[in-house]
């Protein structure tokens, strides 16, 4: 079983010994510190939090104990109940708040769960901001509000707030949309996609709605990781009903992939490309992703006359970049679409009204607009070493063996090869390397990967 302290929050497995799990003197040690935080930046006496959580049957037990220690804190607790990660994001900026926090352990299986923490913009903590909170859970010198400053908990549903501000966007087309009479098939994963997926479609004009595993009950049809092997059953859906797509999320509602109508997988890395392909039309711009993503986005950006950043691996090291470069749209290769002119947070539901505006005004089909697109091919492995394995050594020896080709050393090791790359990143809380790469066909990224592979573990012998 598994406690993972990291900067953007706290995850760990349900049940068993506090310190190593995600425990309820776990949550109330972390939500402590969190709410001790939030207090000192905001430097007031009035201090509200928003709390939601995916649908895992953990949820509802780790959301009343971390609203009882926020009450306990003094905090006005508003309370969305079952809410996608992007909808919380949101709903920290529109109530104001100090912060929010997402209980939800995104594509992990049902028996995790976490504390993800956002600050007053709504965005995951920085590195700063991260470390600053584990700091005071190490002290532990937590003091809480006497009975007459007890905090309280009002209860609200903001979804339609976050599909009218979409619906208000000026690219997205509703009447493109339902002009197009789309037949989509929807894998809301059993938790709050459920919810919010058929209710974006249904508000853009979508009436032809397949739902498979769209009752938020928590217990998941199948890994909830939306990756091929994962989805057989919504691209059987998707044939058998002859639907133009199909749509998958992940639990919390920030990762989106597609499913073409001949139930074929359009591919996440190439969510977010056909996005930036609907916006770089419309306005030329630059654009971010991270080292691990397909450098399709990078040679689409550049047709548009655009400039293309990458990033380090992480949701806010996009998100800061994009500010920095003053990107108008970024994400990561786990179909993450991020999108400004809304809010900085990956939002599988934007990601969705784009889509299918990009769709109903080009008039092509699914399948056909991914043949727009190169044919790249990504592959991920990862390396297990021993714990006392210098990881940094092994880095450092590539970097040197490799430094006559162009290399970023941003985020680990990624070296770019003629016909492809191959990133390297150690793990934060595993003896593990990470190895993605991507090539111009499979062979050539299998070639690559292994062959760095190899290098990698004979150097650590």
């Amino acid at each position: 079983m598994t406690l993972i302290k990291s900067i953007s929050g706290i995850r760990g497995t349900i049940g068993n010994e506090p310190g190593n799990n995600l425990t309820p003197i776990d949550i109330v040690k972390f939500v402590s510190s969190f709410g001790i935080w939030t207090k000192k930046q905001a430097k007031s006496d009035q201090n509200k939090i928003v709390i939601g959580r995916d649908a895992r049957p953990s949820g509802n037990m780790i959301e009343q104990i971390a609203t009882g220690t926020l009450i306990g804190l003094g905090f006005e607790v508003i309370d969305l109940g079952l809410a996608a990660t992007p909808t919380v994001e949101i709903a920290v900026t529109e109530e104001q708040a100090d912060g929010g926090i997402i209980l939800t352990a995104s594509h992990n299986p049902i028996e995790w769960n976490a504390l993800k923490l956002l600050n007053k913009k709504g965005e995951f903590l920085n590195n700063e901001e991260g470390n600053e909170v584990l700091q005071i859970a190490e002290q532990q010198k937590f003091r809480y509000s006497p009975i007459e400053n007890l905090g309280n908990v009002i209860k609200k549903d903001y979804l339609k707030v976050h599909t009218d501000k979409i619906l208000s966007l000026p690219l997205v087309d509703r009447q493109k949309i339902a002009e197009a009479n789309f037949s989509v098939v929807v894998d809301g994963i059993n938790s709050v996609g459920g919810i919010a997926i058929p209710e974006l479609l249904r508000s853009l004009g979508v009436e032809n709605i397949t739902k498979i595993n769209c009752d938020p009950s928590g217990y998941f049809a199948h890994n909830p990781e939306p990756l091929p092997d994962n989805l057989t059953a919504i691209t059987e859906a998707v044939k058998s009903s002859n639907a133009d797509l199909g749509i998958v999320v992940d639990p919390d509602v920030d990762r989106l992939a597609f499913i073409d109508e001949k139930g074929n997988m359009f591919g996440e890395e190439y969510t977010i490309v056909a996005v930036a392909d609907f916006i770089l039309s419309k306005k030329p711009g630059n654009t971010v992703s991270n080292l691990s993503s397909t450098k399709a986005l990078k040679e689409l950006t550049e047709k548009y006359g655009g400039k293309y950043t990458p990033s380090a691996v992480g949701e806010i090291n996009v998100i800061e970049k994009m500010k920095d470069t003053e990107a108008i749209i970024g994400g990561e290769g786990n179909g993450g679409v991020i999108y400004p002119e809304l809010h900085y947070g990956r939002d599988a539901l934007v990601g969705v009204a784009l889509f299918l505006t990009f769709l109903a005004e080009i008039g092509l089909k699914c399948s056909a607009l991914r043949k727009k697109y190169p044919d790249y091919h990504i592959s991920k492995n990862k390396i297990q070493l021993d714990k006392q394995t210098n990881i940094e050594k092994i880095l450092t020896a590539l970097k040197e063996k490799y430094s006559d080709y162009p290399l970023n050393t941003e985020d680990g090791l990624k070296i770019e090869f003629t016909g492809g790359w191959v990133h390297l990143r150690k793990s934060n809380t595993e003896p593990i390397i990470r190895v993605y790469s991507e090539g111009n066909d499979k062979k050539i990224t299998e070639e690559l990967s292994q062959k760095i592979i190899h290098e990698a573990q004979s150097l650590s012998s």
